[in-house]
């Protein structure tokens, strides 16, 4: 593709440098060590590097052109931008030819439940006879082909790459979770979604934002006017309800306590599961029995209903795809053990997410709570004693274990936890290493004690100094298992 024709849309275009009308283009590149011959390679200004000073390898490589923010010494064709991190998913949708133009976006944003309100969107879009995309922290989905999936959502270049895939394949709607360092770093640039939803709101990512505001600003920059059509979020999380109405746009409402369009009442919760009346107001009301446990869940699939109401799609449908998912990967995920203790696996990893599992966990355990958890390295260090504290606060008995030190000593970290769980009066052990910290919980079991792994979830590695190790946790524990019966 020529590289002049990649910039009709492009903003913030400040001047060209060389022979852009005839320069070629085959691949794009944002990391220089795969610069092939052909390729425009971004020159994106990192947190820590600054890929402008890898441009000269990159041409060395074979750069047919760069994508800068400063004009460079450099004898090649260079597309000089205001902010190269816009320019690339700008120059991302050209050179794919703007996919996302030909689909249907839905985007959600959130603390928490991003992952199963989007998985819960994409059956009742599959249901309502759609061909559904998914782009999320678990995986990417074309239809039902399942991609694995390295950011919740990924850069530029390769979300537009997917969606050109998704559009070859005859997908109609595309479900995409929206991370907060996705706006933050313009990775969705030039993107319009039909919906955009807010789950709800909490802290986590306090070692990439500056504070609590900063985080919440970067999540609402998805719901500008040239970003989305129409949205939907949880009026009972009231920073988000005031921010929402602080904008001043029509909004399709979802709640449990609050007035709202889509809500739930005659709520029962069980160990696999949950059911409950759903209301659009004055349009239907259907009864769901939902196969994924905890209140939190009934949230999920009330802004899955809504995102759905939006997209066009009928109560029928609905009710078909909200009562058709079976679980979540990783998320309050109750593995088949055959004990007479359930052990349930989610990926909580920040304060709200634990306290939630573990009040969901709690509604329906009969013994023991027993919690298994770390928090990861690298990572935003104040939320350590608060999990701590809210772990003992509503567990029984607590394993305090690694998570993904990276590149941290676990033990400083398992340190930091402990100052919050040493404020309550909750049992608790220290394990560093998780396997054997799943072990210890495993034969301290007891029937009708409930197991809850907590902050690897979906993951299947542990990273430890930088390295990735094989760590999938329904392995270890169907391992664990065994070995167990073997000693008795």
């Amino acid at each position: 593709m020529k590289l002049n024709a990649m910039l009709e849309r492009l903003p913030g275009l400040v001047e060209t440098v060389g022979d852009i009308e005839n320069t070629d283009i085959l691949a794009l590149r944002i990391d220089s060590r795969k610069v092939q011959p052909g390729d425009l390679f971004f020159c994106t200004p990192g947190l820590r590097m600054d890929a402008h000073t890898f441009a000269p390898q990159a041409v060395e490589k074979g750069a047919a052109a760069l994508v800068v923010s400063r004009r460079l010494d450099i004898d090649v064709p260079q597309v000089v931008v205001e902010d190269v991190r816009i320019a690339t998913s700008y120059i991302a949708a050209a050179f794919y030819g703007h996919p996302a133009d030909s689909l249907t976006m839905i985007g959600i944003t959130g603390t928490k439940g991003k992952t199963t309100s989007s998985f819960l969107v994409k059956s009742i879009l599959d249901e309502a006879g759609y061909r559904t995309g998914l782009i999320g922290t678990v995986c990417s989905m074309i239809g039902d082909e399942t991609l694995p999936s390295n950011l919740t959502t990924p850069d530029p270049v390769e979300t537009q790459a997917l969606l050109r895939r998704m559009v070859d394949a005859g997908i109609q709607c595309v479900v995409m979770e929206v991370s907060a360092h996705a706006t933050a770093m313009h990775r969705l640039a030039g993107v319009k979604f039909k919906v955009a939803a807010f789950t709800n709101f909490s802290q986590d990512h306090l070692d990439f934002f500056k504070d609590m505001d900063e985080y919440f600003a970067a999540k609402l920059k998805l719901f500008a006017p040239e970003v989305c059509d129409a949205i939907v979020y949880n009026v009972d999380d009231e920073r988000v309800s005031a921010a929402m109405s602080k904008l001043g746009r029509p909004a399709l409402r979802i709640g449990i306590r609050e007035p709202s369009d889509v809500y739930a009442n005659d709520i029962e919760v069980a160990e696999r599961g949950c059911s409950f009346l759903m209301t659009w107001h004055k349009k239907f009301r259907t009864s769901i029995s939902l196969r994924l446990s905890g209140v939190f869940n009934v949230y999920n699939a009330l802004l899955a209903a809504g995102i759905c109401i939006c997209a066009g799609v009928g109560p029928e449908a609905i009710r078909r795809g909200l009562e058709r998912v079976r679980a979540v990967p990783g998320r309050i995920e109750l593995l088949d053990t055959g004990t007479p203790y359930r052990v349930i696996l989610d990926y909580a990893h920040s304060p709200d997410a634990l306290e939630n599992i573990l009040n969901a966990v709690r509604e329906t355990t009969k013994g023991r709570l027993i919690a298994l958890f770390g928090c990861g390295g690298a990572r935003d260090h104040s939320k350590r004693p608060i999990m701590g504290e809210i772990a003992g606060r509503l567990a029984d008995y607590c394993i305090l274990t690694s998570d993904n030190p990276r590149n941290e000593n676990p033990m400083d970290i398992i340190d930091a936890i402990e100052e919050g769980i040493k404020t309550t009066r909750c049992e608790y052990t220290v394990i560093e290493n998780r396997r054997e910290a799943i072990r210890c919980a495993l034969k301290m079991a007891k029937p009708s004690d409930v197991v809850v792994l907590a902050g690897k979830g979906h993951e299947t590695y542990q990273e430890i100094n930088g390295v990735k190790h094989p760590f999938d946790e329904k392995l270890i524990v169907a391992e664990l298992l065994k070995e167990i019966a073997k000693e008795k």
